[in-house]
């Protein structure tokens, strides 16, 4: 059986029309339960699973989120590739309210109060980032935008910040000065877990606002955010839509099954018993 799909994003994403055989699963995992229960399904014959990152209702803040437990469930469900459909706001003229972007690069702004890899409790490794999204995904994800309709960037660097509160004006203008596309508070959390779980991952990034730097429009409001992403949840679907059957094409595994292969520093009998159940599903293969 080919990889299965996941999708991570926000309200109204895992009611794609056209999905069948749908049925809802929870789980428990090592690291605390995910964010809600996940959705599974078929579109257009492709296995999908869905999950909203912040639980139904938004009940989750950015630093709130069980990040580890959501990919550790994708892994546990057979998901190989994980699209993430997220909110941002844009630090450039060009990239309006409304505009989607195919992120290529991060910069983290976090704090340290978020669990960020699976590798400790008596277990090291250290696995390539340079490249934080997976290349082909990305590749179908700016193809499938395209026939979607979407206005849609090529590329872009996304600062994920701790929030919840919204940038000052002075960061704004510091991470335009860096040369940053866009900003988030989620995406690079997910992204450095999905890489270490062996998920290839890409991002497609919704513009809401101008953030606080832009002296001709009102700073960034929550209702602001809602009224585009309403706007923009059709567009998100559509995607999704165009994106699958281009994934469940692609010839051999996802492109990042393999990746932690020689990334583990830790000799296996050194590894306790209960670290190595809990990554068993991820580098079992390895210990």
């Amino acid at each position: 059986m080919s990889a299965r799909i996941g999708v991570i994003g926000g309200s109204g994403l895992y009611e794609i029309e056209g999905m069948t055989d749908i049925r809802e699963e929870r789980l428990t995992t090592p690291f605390g339960d995910p964010s809600d229960a996940y959705v599974l399904g078929t579109l257009d014959g492709v296995e999908m699973v869905f999950l909203p990152r912040h639980g139904r209702g938004h009940r989750l803040n950015p630093s709130e989120v069980p990040y580890r437990a959501n990919i550790w469930g994708m892994k546990k469900l057979g998901v190989g590739w994980i699209v993430s459909i997220s909110a941002v706001g844009s630090l450039r003229e060009h990239i309006v309210p409304g505009h989607m972007i195919v992120i290529d690069q991060f910069i983290d702004r976090t704090k340290g109060v978020r669990a960020v890899t699976f590798y400790e409790n008596g277990v090291v490794g250290h696995v390539g980032f340079a490249d934080p999204v997976c290349a082909t995904l990305r590749g179908y994800l700016l193809e499938a935008a395209r026939e979607a309709g979407a206005v849609v960037h090529d590329g872009g660097t996304y600062v994920c910040m701790e929030g919840p509160q919204f940038s000052t004006r002075a960061e704004s203008h510091l991470y335009r000065s860096w040369g940053a596309q866009v900003i988030g508070m989620t995406n690079l959390t997910e992204a450095k877990l999905a890489r270490e779980a062996e998920i290839s991952y890409a991002t497609l990034a919704m513009s809401t606002d101008y953030d606080c730097w832009h002296e001709g429009h009102e700073d960034v409001t929550v209702e602001q955010v809602i009224a585009v992403i309403k706007s923009n949840v059709a567009t998100a679907k559509a995607v999704i839509r165009a994106v699958a059957p281009k994934i469940a094409a692609h010839d051999g595994p996802a492109p990042m099954d393999g990746c932690m292969a020689g990334a583990i520093m830790t000799s296996p009998e050194l590894i306790p018993k209960e670290t190595r159940d809990a990554l068993d599903i991820i580098i079992g293969r390895y210990l």
